[in-house]
């Protein structure tokens, strides 16, 4: 069963928020008119589904009260059985509605992604990680902007960092970080031997201006000449921004721009970022258990998922998924392991608010 006095109050709340909304003196108070707004977002979906649950069990009330009735008994049955199966699913739904939602879901998302072990291969694979979240996005009909880019002298990426825009990025992708594995054989392996290589994805909502005020006494921001691999332009101009946020000593270099204000804009971006996701692991740090599991966390020292190429497998090591098509998911087909961790969650949070079991794992862990 569901709360319905508790529903019935987040509907009132959901209306009075729709007579606040009208009231010139929030409309110009820009703070408090996000605020509510974002507050009534939230509600809406589950206020419809609940309102929907109540017409749902008036018609059957009707529709059973008609089963006595020898001339519509046979019309009432597929009635009465249509409406206790929409009932049974609006339930489940405003179940998922009312567990705690993550108040970054709904935000854009910085995307850090960089070669780790396994030198010239390992900047290989960045680049194959980037563009396979960049082909995703596109699916996603999202935006892709790189922030930042270091490419190494072999081709590939020592780092890219960038800022990924569109409806509710960072619930799609906030389980995407950790370490990547891959196991292939190199296009400079001579001898056909297999290499195991790593790239670290870390996943940032982006920071509101609301949610992070940095003080300008609290940064020391430097120019330099752009620095890359070669070409056009390159180490002409001084405008390159480099910025330290003193109290956290957290350095964000951005030169992908000439202009220096362009990249000092991103630069800041990326520090704002970056401190919004130091206090929400702050604040993790804090949580019960039931929060500290590696799908919840998606702690980023752990190696989430391994990228098979000879078997053209992968393994998300968490809830031991593993799907043998490796070159549709590396191509942008990532939504089936984005939508089985994004379940997983759920079923975590139902079982921690006594409303389901605890999940077990997809499968097994092919390593």
């Amino acid at each position: 069963m569901i709360p319905v006095d508790k529903l019935e109050s987040l509907a009132r709340r959901f209306r009075e928020l729709d007579d606040l909304l009208c009231v010139p003196e929030i409309l110009a108070d820009r703070n408090k008119l996000h605020k509510l707004t974002k507050e009534r977002t939230e509600l809406d979906a589950m206020v419809q589904s609940f309102e929907r649950w109540k017409t749902v069990g008036a018609q059957l009330t009707d529709a059973e009260s008609m089963l006595s009735d020898p001339d519509m008994r046979e019309l009432a049955e597929r009635e009465v059985t249509e409406l206790k199966g929409e009932r049974e699913r609006l339930e489940s739904a405003i179940q998922l509605q009312l567990l705690p939602q993550d108040p970054n879901d709904a935000k854009n998302t910085i995307l850090e992604i960089r070669s780790g072990e396994g030198g010239e291969e390992a900047a290989l694979f960045a680049a194959d990680i980037f563009r396979m979240y960049a082909k995703y996005a596109e699916t996603k009909r999202w935006t892709v902007e790189v922030l930042s880019l270091s490419e190494a002298a072999a081709g590939g990426y020592k780092e890219c960092i960038a800022l990924v825009t569109g409806a509710n990025v960072y619930s799609h992708l906030r389980f995407e970080g950790g370490v990547h594995r891959v196991q292939r054989v190199p296009s400079t392996e001579t001898q056909g031997r297999i290499h195991t290589s790593t790239a670290t994805v870390a996943v940032l909502p982006e920071a509101d201006d609301v949610d992070v005020h940095i003080e300008d006494k609290d940064l020391e921001i430097s120019i330099a000449a752009s620095g890359g691999p070669g070409g056009q332009g390159v180490n002409t101009t001084n405008s390159a921004v480099q910025i330290i946020h003193r109290p956290t000593g957290l350095l964000v270099k951005c030169q992908d721009e000439r202009s220096q204000l362009k990249n000092k804009a991103k630069a800041m971006k990326v520090l704002k970022s970056r401190l919004l996701d130091l206090e929400r692991e702050k604040q993790d740090a804090a949580v019960s258990a039931e929060r500290k599991s590696m799908v919840s966390t998606g702690e980023r020292s752990q190696k989430i998922r391994t990228y098979n190429y000879p078997q053209n497998r992968v393994t998300d090591h968490r809830i031991k998924l593993t799907i043998n098509k490796l070159d549709r998911i590396i191509d942008g087909d990532v939504e089936e392991i984005v939508t089985a961790l994004r379940t997983f969650r759920q079923a975590e949070l139902l079982a921690a608010a006594g409303l389901g079991r605890a999940p077990s794992t997809i499968g097994s862990d092919d390593d």
